[in-house]
């Protein structure tokens, strides 16, 4: 991968994460117990500039001593700021939900319990460094329809009606965002396939990393249920391009059958519209029950909504009667009682879905569900 260049300012935050580390570790030379001071996160510490138009903090701050009530959440922070320090000094990215999962996987007795515990632990890192989540690497997991990789879209000024050609591989690490109505466009593509992507973040990921150039596709962000513009969109490259079209989501009911069935078949709702909505030769290649085996994935016990949604999927969808592969993927779920994130895979490392996950997944269609 070629090195980015990496601007000031991340060069200042590794300053201010040693500096932090060095002042701990004096203290502990001189036996005294290592704290960090972080400033108080409340309405009771914040004073409104309306020149500046927004809340601006106090000097209140909230001390951590490392005690032996406070050790774990102290050992969180320090593995949390080690983590940032390899992301910018790497120039990589992290979600929310991966910095969760690589505690999971590398922190042993310092691993989180809830993501919400992890998430505290990055505001206070990003309010006691004094710069925003993206600049300490990480990224949140915001939804979003957006197409990246080998393909120019051909639209017009709305004005002029002069042609204007988007190239998606000069998107930067955003993607180009679809609009509520594609019939407009005209396509331009050599890719060999496109891949769907559940989640912003896996999405922002392998885009960031140029997944795309890499196995020359196409990435697009479904932002979970996927909307008809994205649905349409994929729809056209599959039929005037001829792509494949490979759908990776969580392995959980929600993921099978609220995003796959209804990117590739549609919905009950919309079924007067749904042979303009629908991919019907989208495979999928998302993490499945097996998965949860083959690659020792972190998990989480299914809820009673997960087993009532199985339930009802089983009694009343055609789709799923009509494919025994979907039948035994669901049955596997419900004896083990367990369902699965896409970005379960970062306990294992950051870019593991990338570099070994999807390229053993493509290679493998025995793997892939109708």
């Amino acid at each position: 991968m070629t090195e980015k260049k990496k601007p000031v300012e991340e060069k200042e935050v590794v300053t201010k994460i040693v500096g932090i580390a060095k002042n701990m570790q004096l203290d502990i030379q001189k036996m005294k117990q290592p704290q960090l001071k972080i400033p108080l996160r409340a309405l009771s510490n914040v004073e409104y500039d309306s020149k500046e138009g927004y809340f601006k903090l106090l000097p209140g701050v909230k001390e951590r001593t490392l005690t032996a009530s406070t050790i774990k959440t102290f050992a969180q922070t320090l593995r949390m700021m080690a983590l940032s320090k390899q992301l910018v000094q790497t120039n990589d990215i992290a979600t929310k939900r991966d910095a969760y999962y690589q505690s999971k996987g590398a922190w042993g007795p310092a691993g989180f319990t809830e993501q919400e515990e992890s998430d505290a632990i990055m505001d206070d890192i990003e309010a006691m460094m004094a710069v925003n989540r993206e600049q300490i690497g990480f990224i949140p997991d915001e939804h979003g329809d957006s197409i990246a990789g080998n393909l120019i879209i051909v639209d017009h000024d709305s004005d002029t009606k002069e042609k204007i050609e988007i190239d998606c591989s000069k998107m930067g690490s955003g993607g180009w965002s679809v609009p509520s109505s594609v019939e407009h466009l005209h396509f331009k593509t050599k890719a060999k396939f496109v891949l769907a992507i559940e989640t912003s973040g896996t999405f922002q990921r392998l885009n960031y990393h140029k997944f795309w150039k890499k196995y020359d596709c196409i990435l697009a962000s479904l932002k979970g249920v996927p909307s008809r513009s994205i649905r349409r969109l994929l729809r056209r490259l599959s039929d005037e391009h001829n792509l494949p079209v490979y759908v990776f989501t969580d392995g959980d009911p929600y993921g099978y059958f609220s995003i796959y069935r209804t990117l590739k078949v549609g919905s009950g709702n919309a079924a007067h519209i749904n042979k303009y909505f629908c991919v019907p030769k989208a495979k999928y290649i998302g993490v499945t029950p097996q998965d949860i085996i083959d690659y020792k994935l972190p998990t989480h016990p299914l809820k009673e909504v997960d087993l009532k949604k199985i339930k009802d999927i089983i009694k009343n969808d055609p789709f799923l009667k009509a494919h025994k592969e979907w039948q035994k993927a669901l049955n596997d779920m419900v004896k083990m009682g367990k369902r699965v994130e896409q970005q379960a895979f970062s306990a294992h490392s950051l870019n593991y879905v990338m570099d070994t996950y999807l390229p053993e997944k493509l290679k493998n269609t025995k793997t892939w569900l109708p």
